[in-house]
C-alpha cells in the first residue's frame, strides 16, 4: 500500500497518481518481496526543518527525509517541495529524483557511508529516473 499525504499549504497541486507510479516502479525494481506500507508526506519547510533537527541534528530544511525501511510496519518518505524547487528548473523531474532517492534509502542504500556506496546509490537513482516517462 502506498499512501500520499499532501500537508503543504503552498503545493496543493502535487500529482499523487504520478508519484505513486514512480514509487511502484522503484519498489518493483528492487524486487521487494516484503509487505509494503509506504507513506509519502509532502510538507512545508518548517516541518521538514523540525524533523531534520530532531532526527539528524541538522537545523535547516532539506528536500527529502526517509524513515524506517521496507518491510517494517510503515516506511515513510517526507518531501519538502519548496526545497525541491531549489534543486533545479524542472520541478516535476526534481521531485521525481528526490522521491526515488528517499525510497532507495528505505532499502538501506546510503550515499553518506562510503564513496563506493554513494556511487552504487546514485547509479540506481539514475537507472530508475531514466525509466520514468514525463
Amino acid at each position: 500500500m502506498i499512501e500520499i499525504n499532501n500537508l503543504s499549504k503552498n503545493y496543493k497541486k502535487i500529482d499523487k497518481v504520478f508519484l505513486k507510479k514512480v514509487a511502484e516502479k522503484v519498489l518493483r525494481g528492487e524486487k521487494n518481496k516484503k509487505k509494503i506500507e509506504l507513506s509519502i508526506a509532502i510538507v512545508n519547510p518548517e516541518e521538514i526543518k523540525k524533523l531534520n533537527k530532531k532526527y539528524r541534528n541538522i537545523n535547516k530544511p532539506t528536500d527529502v527525509l526517509s524513515f524506517g525501511e521496507i518491510g517494517e510496519d510503515i516506511s515513510e518518505v517526507v518531501i519538502c517541495p519548496e526545497e525541491v524547487e531549489k534543486n533545479g528548473k524542472d520541478f516535476k523531474k526534481e521531485l521525481t529524483l528526490v522521491l526515488i532517492h528517499g525510497i532507495l534509502h528505505l532499502f538501506k542504500y546510503d550515499h553518506e557511508k562510503t564513496k563506493k556506496e554513494a556511487e552504487k546509490m546514485f547509479q540506481k537513482q539514475e537507472e530508475y529516473f531514466s525509466k520514468i516517462k514525463f
